[in-house]
């Protein structure tokens, strides 16, 4: 009889290792999954450059592209306009109520 109070001891101590063992292999897995959700990061700088090639005071527009395409992590292409693909870019504004992103 003492031995199979040994075993059934054994057993449930056995199957809550390997209930244990699996839960964290799953939120392995989760964190995996979650890291490549992330979006890349941009290169605010190729960006703004190609943003602010046309503008006439370019060292000031690249500042302040570079400052809010950090913040947004986008730069809508070309060289003005495309206000739709970048909404958070657009959206900043200065103390004066003025657009801040080129």
């Amino acid at each position: 009889m003492a031995i199979s109070k040994r075993i059934l001891v054994a057993m449930v101590f056995f199957s809550l290792l390997v209930v244990h063992l699996v839960e964290a292999d799953n939120q392995v897995v989760n964190k995996d999954a979650t890291k490549s959700s992330y979006t890349p990061k941009l290169d605010c700088g190729a960006a703004c450059e190609a943003r602010c090639r046309l503008a006439s005071r370019q060292k000031i527009c690249k500042r302040a592209c570079g400052t809010c395409c950090a913040r947004c992590n986008c730069a809508p292409p070309g060289t003005s306009g495309n206000q739709e693909l970048c909404p958070c870019y657009f959206a900043m504004t200065t103390h004066g109520g003025k657009r801040k992103c080129p």
